[in-house]
């Protein structure tokens, strides 16, 4: 009895299983067979990954199939069959080398174990290093076009997403800008070969950098620990650092974002979802707070300023009534604004002006 192969469409003799009948052989070494298969299998519209081979074994199959003439049709079949059996007789694969293990084990090892062994065997990361490059934040992507040479960071602008060309492009200096935009322009010629190179050897230098154990940088952390402080704690540190560490005390300020700091950070059409991120009760209770200081009164009027008439007028009303509130509850209700603040730009809901920005209209 004739049925479908699992792999093709074509139509083969398939030894009964329980019977075990050994596949004759065909006049085929084992390059052959891999050209056949490859080739029934492209002929059907299978997508097949072959770049991912060796670049040898990608000559030698493409200069195997050259050579192939016409196959007739029982050998076709003979080889399918053989192929079909050899993979119903694999139970299991593992990867080859420890590149494909750690590329298997991406996401479930530490990367510090990673990064060792990577060191150990001698090998990089496995994946195009243009996506990883592309992936980078900005500031990392500005130090490689500064440091790099001017066809090097052309190449890098080049196979960057345009978004991000162009605005990589905005945050350099003006004569750097320029020329390598000029070089641009004399990248006509280049080889993928080349292009290839620069991006591993781009992507190797970052592999050569060790891992850390914090994703951000001294001065924002400090600046995110003494933004949660009370304001006599926060105060108390920020003298001793200025005494200790007057340049660190001042990237420190730039990162600490409290409740005052909202007319600079906060875009005002941003405001009413800021809003609406906050519990009513804690609102109330930091606007009204907010009235009766004279550091925050500003942030206070910007928020209800930003607000729908009927809105604001809202809000005024309840804060009137409320009266009073302690200083302390008063701290917690504002902390709790700039909480939510933080969250929404974390989620990507708004997007926070940089300090030292001028706030868009």
């Amino acid at each position: 009895m004739q049925e479908r192969s699992a792999t093709t469409d074509l139509p083969v003799r398939r030894a009964d299983k329980a019977a075990a009948v050994a596949v004759p052989p065909v006049p085929f070494g084992p390059s052959e067979k891999a050209a056949i298969v490859v080739r029934l299998l492209l002929n059907e519209g299978a997508d097949l990954p072959l770049e991912d081979l060796p670049e040898d074994l990608q000559l030698r199959l493409a200069r195997q199939m050259g050579r192939m003439g016409l196959i007739e049709r029982h050998a076709l079949e003979a080889v399918v069959e053989e192929f079909a059996q050899a993979l119903d007789g694999i139970g299991l694969t593992f990867p080859r080398g420890i590149a494909e293990a750690l590329s298997v084990l991406d996401g479930t090892i530490s990367a510090e174990t990673a990064e060792r062994l990577r060191k150990e065997a001698g090998v990089r990361r496995a994946g195009d290093p243009w996506l990883r490059l592309q992936a980078l934040p900005l500031d990392e992507l500005k130090t490689i076009a500064e440091t790099e040479s001017t066809e090097v960071a052309a190449v890098l602008l080049s196979k960057l997403e345009t978004a991000k060309a162009a605005e990589l492009l905005g945050h350099l200096p003006g004569p750097l800008a320029r020329r390598i935009t000029y070089a641009i322009s004399r990248t006509g010629a280049i080889t993928p070969a080349v292009v290839d190179r620069i991006g591993l050897s781009l992507a190797s230098q970052l592999d050569q950098k060790p891992p850390v154990a914090f994703a951000h940088a001294p001065d924002e952390r400090i600046g995110e620990i003494l933004t949660q402080s009370a304001s006599i704690t926060r105060d108390d540190m920020l003298s001793g650092l200025d005494e200790t560490d007057a340049e660190l005390a001042k990237l420190v300020r730039r990162s600490i974002f409290t409740f005052p700091h909202i007319p600079a950070r906060v875009a005002p059409r941003d405001v009413p979802r800021v809003i609406r991120a906050v519990e009513q009760d804690q609102l109330i209770a930091a606007l009204t707070a907010a009235k009766d200081d004279p550091a925050s009164a500003a942030a206070g009027d910007f928020l209800l300023a930003n607000l729908s008439t009927r809105m604001a007028d809202s809000l005024r009303e309840q804060i009137e009534e409320r009266g009073t509130v302690r200083p302390r509850d008063g701290e917690i209700a504002m902390g709790a604004v700039v909480a939510a603040i933080r969250d929404l730009a974390r989620a990507g809901e708004i997007e926070l002006i940089p300090p030292g920005e001028e706030t868009p209209d």
